[in-house]
């Protein structure tokens, strides 16, 4: 566990990829297989040149009024610096889980490359590390089987450890997955499994934690009991009106201290192409991005609330 006077140096960092007022407004523009098949399903190419220009476009579109944009470091990090599409006031979060992940069984297995540390991010233009894991709190260990809610944590606390060293933050991205032959989670269900989340990588002192919407207030509350840092809401591609609603109630009774979404923005961009794409984006998507921050204004709560006292 880290103490709280390294957890307070860390999050010194933070104010690097957020807004002045201490809140978060970030792009999530790392897709890389899921955007392959988005463009796959509207029938577009998916060759590294679309793919480039593709995170250029969004990047150049929303960054002016987003606090940080997260890309990953195949396409969109030296996409985006070639063109010098990144706003001055918007900061670069750097996805650093490895692109192909290990399975137990089907189950996802967390693992860490040491070459994509901190350092390796910060050498890139990073200004904070972003870790996607996946986990079931709720998943026993079989005999002979892994402890892959273990593995998890060693995972997660080596990257916080490396980017406190380094000295970027550390944002670490938490989703459900759903276990062999399980019927769909009710809500009710879901919101104690990501509260449950929450409460476990929250042990392992993060900068921030980015996590699902936990269903309804009852669900954020929930979150807010067990954090004792800032959070995040993703936007999981929810509809426009859902997400704001999600946004209002993640921050007022939740704490949330803001959001990092991606496809509620720019979906529908991936069927455009040229000048009709740019136009969307610095239009409806923008304006939906506008909305999002009037969701919050006056609700999030500035990661500076969390840090403690010297």
């Amino acid at each position: 566990m880290t103490d709280k006077t390294s957890r307070s140096q860390g999050r010194m960092g933070l104010g690097s990829i957020a807004r002045p007022d201490g809140t978060l407004a970030i792009i999530a523009m790392d897709q890389r297989n899921t955007l392959r098949r988005m463009l796959e399903a509207v029938n577009r190419p998916t060759t590294t040149e679309e793919m480039r220009e593709f995170k250029i476009d969004v990047t150049a579109g929303l960054s002016p009024r987003a606090s940080a944009v997260l890309l990953d470091p195949e396409f969109g990090v030296p996409a985006v610096k070639e063109a010098h599409a990144m706003a001055s006031g918007s900061a670069y979060l750097v996805a650093a889980e490895p692109p192909e992940r290990a399975t137990w069984n089907g189950e996802p297995r967390a693992g860490r490359d040491p070459l994509r540390s901190a350092q390796w991010v910060k050498d890139m233009g990073g200004d904070a590390v972003k870790f996607l894991v996946q986990m079931r709190p709720d998943r026993k260990v079989g005999p002979g089987e892994p402890d892959l809610i273990a593995e998890v944590v060693d995972v997660v606390t080596a990257v916080v450890e490396d980017c406190r060293a380094v000295g970027i933050p550390s944002v670490i991205e938490t989703l459900l997955y759903p276990l062999a032959d399980e019927e769909p989670l009710s809500p009710r269900r879901r919101a104690e499994l990501i509260i449950e989340s929450a409460r476990i990588l929250d042990g392992c002192a993060p900068d921030l934690l980015k996590l699902e919407y936990p269903s309804d207030a009852e669900g954020c509350r929930g979150v807010a009991d067990v954090v004792s840092g800032p959070w995040a809401m993703l936007s999981a591609g929810m509809p426009l009106e859902n997400f704001l609603t999600a946004i209002r109630t993640a921050c007022d009774d939740g704490g949330a201290s803001g959001f990092i979404a991606g496809r509620v923005y720019w979906k529908e961009a991936v069927a455009l192409e040229g000048a009709a794409r740019k136009s969307f984006l610095g239009g409806e998507a923008l304006d939906r991005l506008e909305q999002s921050l009037q969701a919050m204004e006056g609700r999030a709560r500035p990661w500076t609330d969390f840090t403690p006292a010297a």
